[in-house]
């Protein structure tokens, strides 16, 4: 099978889908560097919280260099621009070293504006959308939390604006990729999930969000970041109980996830391919679970 030419490698998936790890020894096998696709990571003293887990990022005695985790100060609010501008520097500096780069992670809207090259520029607020799709999710509050509202607002609004922007007005170079998405069944992904959950909230998940709110950093800041941090800001300030906050937090992580699948089924559409595959339980295995593999990748 001929190997294309790739200028990047990408690898998606929904949380606890295991992408991190397969992603980490792809970039080992390719002495590659990693750049994160997630919003969250960004975030100082934000670990446990954002499912960071570092210690996936070491193969041995060897360290995977990475780049965009740990990049900015809790409380402040990180977009879609600003990862475009991270993302184009880190990606110029790993290619001016001679490396290659494998982009991996779950935020959608991050690792699309890089694939489809969206216009490197803050998007501007349309009012009249703003509020066209407000009144839409005001009769959905039973069912939809009001910064989820606010983020799928937001992220409507980043699309229709690309959607009206001529392509010969967005500067963001043209990045080929392949791109690798984790297939996992839902049953094994919603295990996953619960387990990985429990396994934070054993490591002190709770302690981390007092120790930021402890720093000055606003509740309603830290309910921002959704999901986790949401949920135990919510139990730790005396709003829900620890049984409470722990059921709900794993509902919304499921939802979430299942959100995840959707927009990168959407990406397809969109026009992004995306070649699926399933993982073994080591590397090796992963390649002889999917024919073809190794000759697009090496």
């Amino acid at each position: 099978m001929e190997q294309k030419s790739y200028d990047l490698i990408t690898v998606l998936g929904p949380t606890a889908s295991g992408k991190t790890r397969f992603a980490v020894q792809l970039a080992d096998r390719l002495a590659a560097e990693i750049i994160s696709g997630d919003s969250r990571q960004v975030y100082r003293r934000m670990d446990l919280g954002t499912g960071k887990d570092l210690d996936d990022y070491r193969i041995g005695d060897r360290s995977v260099p990475y780049h965009l985790i740990d990049i900015v100060e809790p409380g402040t609010k990180y977009n879609v621009f600003e990862y475009q501008r991270d993302f184009l520097e880190a990606y110029n500096d790993i290619h001016r070293r001679g490396r290659k780069a494998v982009l991996c992670g779950g935020t959608g809207l991050y690792i699309e504006s890089v694939l489809r090259a969206y216009r490197l520029s803050p998007v501007p607020q349309n009012p009249e959308l703003r509020e066209r799709l407000a009144a839409t999710y005001k009769s959905l509050h039973n069912t939809t939390d009001v910064d989820t509202a606010q983020r799928a607002i937001r992220a409507i609004e980043i699309e229709e604006y690309y959607r009206q922007t001529p392509l010969d007005r967005r500067p963001f170079p043209k990045i080929e990729s392949l791109t690798l998405g984790v297939d996992v069944s839902r049953e094994v992904r919603r295990e996953r999930i619960s387990q990985r959950l429990r396994k934070r909230l054993d490591e002190g998940m709770c302690g981390e969000v007092e120790r930021l709110l402890a720093e000055g950093i606003k509740p309603e800041d830290l309910i921002y970041y959704g999901l986790e941090y949401k949920y135990v800001t919510l139990y730790v300030t005396g709003q829900i109980t620890f049984d409470e906050m722990a059921q709900q937090l794993e509902i919304a992580i499921h939802q979430f996830a299942k959100r995840q699948m959707t927009w990168f089924r959407g990406m397809e559409r969109r026009g992004t391919p995306i070649l699926w595959i399933r993982l073994g339980e080591d590397f090796d295995e992963t390649l002889r679970l999917n024919p073809g593999l190794a000759e697009k990748l090496f």
